[in-house]
């Protein structure tokens, strides 16, 4: 998932993704920092122009809480007062005078906001989650006072005008067409009473989303599963030890901590012989926010589902699907839909088969026991290793964190040509001691692109899962900015001297998360806005990165064992590969259950909605299989409900894995398979470089020669392969 800064035309319309930064597991609007022009002279750390090497880097050592608000404020004020001297200039609009005196004004706000989101994602505490409830509606204030500038929208609508009929350079024209409409989409054109309504429905969904995002953080920070030395049968060693460490973090020695993350419940899910102490876990993880106390989410969903479809209302659309999806590559929630009802019924249909599975090896064990959705990680692993003697523990023990990063490393040099060089510490601030950097150069030339920050480790007050983010990024319009990316990952931390290992799944998340900043670094934008990006297409860059996991050249080089080094052996190797379709029934359900009602949510009627009772129904009605859950229950459906990036969006990961199972067809057939030359040239001038420089579909069709097709897609997930 992305999680990244807002350049000035966007921070009109998505303000809400900077007052929450959502989390995902596998990945708000792709809209990055500008650092365009020089700042005001300020005494506060966090407005102040990046000094140091490497074009200026972020002060993090020098980040504190208590001057958020006033840089805040102070940023706000100065963005302003140069919206302000835009929208009264007295020359006629131009591109120059407006849209790029628009793309270089607030350097000190995006400064300010590249800090607020580390603390709001990986580093909150009580004290910072005070000053976001508290900066949230102001922050949505300020959002409507650019966006609601009548002046300012009539400037923009005039160089939209005229580019109609005289076309600008294609960037440019670009830039003009998506600023419009961003402003456009968002209420511009209202009337003096609507607007003021749609700015209070905005001032009052940000405090909903950073509300929701908060419960669920304390959800994860407050509940912790202890457990004693006699309660951890089936786990590994490594995971003993990490659990152990994880207690001993929380003043807890002797004992072992799952802690209610997904990196911590998953392997303790997968492995752990105590079937009662499974289910706490299953159901301390699932409830997050669901639990009738103070920190319940379900009314602040009913709330913002309100909200969402009064807003939406105001701009002529009957709900928020259809005005959320009107510049995505779907168009419309019919043909999300339409997408996601193909695949859904092969996917539960592989559900009942795998369970019948898993059934059949509990009955063997005498385990006497019905499957439930505690139990499907712990069978599952028993049916793999039972139909393909595989094992995914043993797995595990080739797949080393460092080694995986190395790995990534390599598929860069290979495909982009760039090299990764660590910095030594201290070189480089950094907010935690944990994050590591590294510079990025063109192989070739030498030439400087930027710096790749990598945060690993869970933590308190770190948001859940894995995501990508940029705290600069690259543009040539005010002088040439290199790149500033991070990766933010959630691994268990292991005890001192120890591997970190990782299962399949969390490497080719890792990998996921690469891709988004391989993204970052091979931009050749122009403009700001131009970093931007298309929701339902911004994941299949990196979804497409994951192919890279399972190539012979990273299993034969990074892949060795933790203890003796010794390389993966072959055998190990075809098992995974023979078991490559292994499981996606359930893999696939979760994700696209938690997508559909995602949808759902938004095409219903929210009066008197009860979420609760809402769930259960269309789940119901689905035909969910009563063995497994949504990834992402409703009351902590981050992607959804704490911002807007991923609302009736969340489909996205499926549309951008049609065009990842097609793209990666075209590298399978290529003479030098997925490391051909001239095949990832092309990947990276049409579905990298330009970023948002050029419509997706236009990009694709440029790689491809022809639209994707959903037959591969159905394909690697081992489905049946509908007829064209």
């Amino acid at each position: 998932m992305i999680n990244s800064q807002l350049s000035t035309t966007f921070k009109t319309v998505a303000l809400s993704a900077i007052v929450l930064l959502a989390s995902c597991n596998q990945k708000k609007e792709t809209v990055e920092t500008t650092t365009a022009s020089e700042p005001k002279e300020t005494a506060n750390v966090l407005l102040t122009k990046w000094t140091g090497p490497y074009g200026g880097t972020p002060a993090f050592d020098k980040m504190n809480v208590a001057d958020i608000k006033p840089a805040l404020e102070k940023g706000m004020e100065l963005n302003l007062k140069e919206i302000d001297e835009i929208a009264n200039n007295s020359e006629a609009p131009t591109f120059e005078n407006t849209i790029v005196a628009m793309e270089r004004s607030g350097a000190e706000l995006d400064r300010v906001f590249t800090y607020y989101g580390i603390l709001s994602s990986n580093m909150s505490s009580p004290e910072f989650r005070d000053v976001q409830k508290e900066m949230a509606p102001k922050l949505s204030e300020f959002s409507s006072k650019i966006s609601q500038n009548e002046k300012l929208f009539k400037r923009i609508k005039t160089v939209y005008d005229n580019a109609q009929k005289t076309p600008l350079e294609a960037d440019q024209q670009r830039v003009v067409d998506l600023t419009y409409k961003s402003f456009a989409m968002n209420g511009a054109e209202l009337d003096e009473e609507k607007k003021k309504r749609y700015a209070a429905i905005n001032k009052e969904l940000s405090e909903l989303y950073t509300n929701f995002s908060n419960n669920v953080l304390e959800d994860e920070e407050g509940y912790v599963t202890y457990l004693t030395k006699d309660q951890l049968s089936g786990l590994s060693d490594p995971l003993i030890k990490a659990y152990a460490k994880a207690a001993t973090d929380r003043d807890q020695d002797g004992k072992y901590a799952v802690t209610n993350t997904r990196s911590s419940m998953d392997p303790f899910l997968t492995y752990s012989d105590e079937r009662a102490i499974r289910e706490k876990v299953w159901r301390t993880y699932y409830s997050r926010g669901d639990n009738g106390d103070a920190k319940d989410n379900n009314e602040n969903i009913a709330k913002i589902l309100k909200l969402r479809k009064e807003r939406v209302g105001l701009l002529g659309h009957d709900n928020y699907a259809d005005w959320r999806l009107q510049n995505r590559m779907a168009k419309n929630p019919d043909n999300a839909m339409k997408l996601m009802n193909a695949v859904w019924p092969a996917a539960i249909a592989r559900v009942k088969e795998e369970v019948v599975d898993m059934q059949a090896v509990a009955d063997a064990n005498g385990d006497k026991i019905t499957i439930e959705p505690w139990d499907y990680r712990y069978y599952a692993e028993k049916v793999r290793k039972k139909k393909y003697d595989l094992d995914s523990d043993e797995v595990k023990q080739y797949l080393q964190l460092d080694k995986l990063r190395e790995a990534m490393f390599f598929v860069a040099g290979e495909l982009f040509n760039f090299k990764f060089t660590p910095i030594e510490d201290g070189k480089v601030p950094v907010f935690h001691e944990d994050v590591k950097v590294w510079e990025v150069n063109d192989k070739t030339s030498g030439e400087h692109i930027g710096l790749w920050y990598l945060d690993p480790f869970a933590r308190p007050g770190k948001r859940s899962g894995a995501s990508a983010t940029t705290y600069r990024s690259h543009t040539t319009f005010d002088g040439k900015k290199n790149v500033l990316g991070s990766n933010n990952s959630n691994f268990v931390k292991p005890a001192p001297g120890e591997a970190v290992l990782v299962s399949w799944d969390d490497a080719t998340t890792f990998f996921h998360e690469f891709g988004h900043a391989l993204h970052f670094f091979s931009s050749e934008v122009k403009y700001p806005t131009l970093n931007g990006g298309v929701r339902d297409y911004t994941e299949f860059q990196s979804q497409l990165l994951e192919r890279w996991l399972s190539t012979d050249k990273v299993i034969d080089n990074y892949l060795v064992h933790y203890k003796t080094g010794e390389a993966i052996p072959k055998t190990l190797v075809d098992k995974i590969k023979k078991a490559a379709t292994f499981n996606q029934g359930f893999a696939t359900t979760e994700y696209l259950a938690s997508a559909l009602m995602d949808m759902k949510f938004h095409l219903a009627d929210p009066t008197n909605i009860d979420v609760d009772k809402f769930e259960k129904e269309t789940l119901t009605e689905l035909h969910m299989p009563k063995e497994l859950v949504m990834r992402h229950r409703t009351p902590h459906f981050g992607h959804v409900f704490s911002g807007e990036g991923y609302a009736t969006a969340y489909y996205g990961y499926m549309w951008a894995d049609v065009l990842t199972s097609d793209a990666a067809e075209a590298f399978a057939e290529a003479p030098g398979g997925f490391y051909d030359k001239e095949v990832a040239a092309k990947l990276v001038k049409y579905l990298f470089a330009p970023r948002n420089a050029m419509d997706p579909a236009e990009a694709y069709r440029k790689f491809r020669g022809r639209d994707a097709k959903i037959e591969a897609l159905m394909k690697d997930r081992g489905f049946p392969v509908p007829k064209s």
